[in-house]
């Protein structure tokens, strides 16, 4: 493990483990005061060798026997605070954090956060408000579900029903997300998908939060508001939603105390209705998608990974920590937003930047490719988008109208 000629850390400090390959948080901790190593899999060793990057390696697979070796290697290394990068690292950031704390709830606090059925049933536990949601096996189950649902709402013969949604359990975002309709579109979902969580659909308006936590209490709580689910986000949000921030900060808390979270970073999901009731939907532990970190930074100028160092180690003072954030929205520069590019035509050529994107004073750049092949796969669920564009201006009613726009125009030709 080659140790990097540039990084300057304080001895008082916490020893940081990244768990998981994120050149923007490798780079975040570079410039920062903590000493850090990032255990990646073995394809991130020959560039962390080339340029002095601290690192162990490990490939981040199921939790078995072997699992205990990583958090003994970083023990003896002398880490204080595992961090999770992705989803599929906070299970091993439990696991190696209640070694490293001493604290075996730690571990069986991560599996809640991960497991999108515990993690439901825990929130209900504590009196936060959820949809109806059961667990699915096989597509019978579903085909049950969705009838049921249904009936409870009342529907009469002919009456288009209310759609369910079926996520995986473990996966990030979007990823394995689906929208059911009709008992017919069960049968096109794989059998390998299963088991998975149904939820009845909640009408209403969807947002993210992103929380950081220390000593039990929120440091600083963003807005992220959603334009179209898997496809655009910009922070901070509107004044029609920032209206609700006293509310969402409330279940914030209500949260951190169900979830028992001392320290950390959360990002949770909620929809508030119609009648300004607000539902949970699921919470991360880790990192947003969508490049939610790098708006915020655009937005206010801080680093949210170094924010995020200072939530987990353990060594952060209380001064350190409250003269670090800005203040909520107020000390915001401007409004950052980004929308996720997904072709509408099913062949292309090449790309294209619409002259009315390029062109707005709001365009700040963009991180699409040229087609790699001609024919586009057909979006299953929620798809993954080709690339982002980045937006950045003062107000965020014409920052919500834009990102609106771009689902319209075409990028790929």
């Amino acid at each position: 493990m080659a140790e990097s000629a540039k990084h300057s850390f304080n001895p008082d400090k916490g020893y940081i483990a990244l768990l998981g390959w994120s050149l923007n948080a490798v780079e975040a901790a570079e410039s920062f005061d903590r000493q850090y190593v990032v255990v990646a899999p073995d394809w991130a060793e020959e560039y962390c060798t080339e340029h002095n990057i601290p690192y162990i390696k490990w490939n981040f697979e199921r939790l078995n026997d072997r699992s205990l070796e990583i958090a003994q290697t970083l023990q003896e290394t002398g880490v204080d605070v595992a961090i999770p990068l992705f989803e599929e690292t906070v299970e091993w950031a439990g696991a190696i954090n209640s070694v490293l704390m001493n604290n075996p709830r730690l571990f069986g606090q991560s599996l809640l956060l991960r497991d999108k059925a515990l993690m439901k049933r825990r929130a209900q536990l504590g009196g936060i408000r959820v949809g109806i949601f059961e667990e699915a096996h096989d597509k019978d189950d579903v085909v049950r579900f969705l009838k049921r649902v249904n009936q409870t709402l009342l529907k009469l013969d002919g009456d288009p029903n209310d759609p369910i949604h079926l996520k995986a359990f473990d996966k990030a975002g979007c990823l394995g997300h689906r929208v059911i309709r009709t008992p017919d579109e069960v049968d096109m979902i794989p059998d390998e998908e299963f088991p998975v969580l149904m939820e009845s659909h909640l009408d209403g308006w969807e947002f993210a939060v992103e929380a950081w936590i220390h000593n039990g209490k929120i440091r600083f709580l963003n807005i992220s508001e959603y334009v179209t689910l898997g496809y655009s986000v910009f922070v901070p949000a509107t004044p029609k939603l920032e209206q609700y921030r006293p509310e969402i900060t409330r279940q914030i808390e209500k949260l951190i105390k169900t979830f028992d979270i001392e320290f950390g970073f959360v990002h949770p999901e909620y929809f508030v209705t119609s009648d300004g009731e607000m539902y949970f939907g699921e919470v991360a532990y880790r990192p947003p998608g969508f490049k939610v970190f790098e708006l915020l930074q655009r937005a206010y100028g801080f680093n949210a990974y170094h924010a995020l160092i200072l939530s987990f180690d353990p060594k952060t003072t209380e001064e350190e920590i409250s003269s670090f954030f800005p203040k909520e929205v107020v000390d915001a520069k401007g409004v950052a937003g980004c929308f996720g590019v997904y072709p509408r035509r099913r062949v292309v050529s090449r790309l294209e930047i619409p002259q009315e994107t390029e062109d707005h004073p709001y365009f700040d750049f963009h991180e699409l490719t040229a087609p790699l092949e001609e024919t586009v796969t057909k979006r299953t669920a929620f798809g993954t988008h080709w690339g982002l564009l980045y937006f950045f201006g003062k107000d965020p009613v014409v920052m919500r109208d834009l990102l609106k726009e771009q689902e319209s125009l075409d990028f790929y030709i």
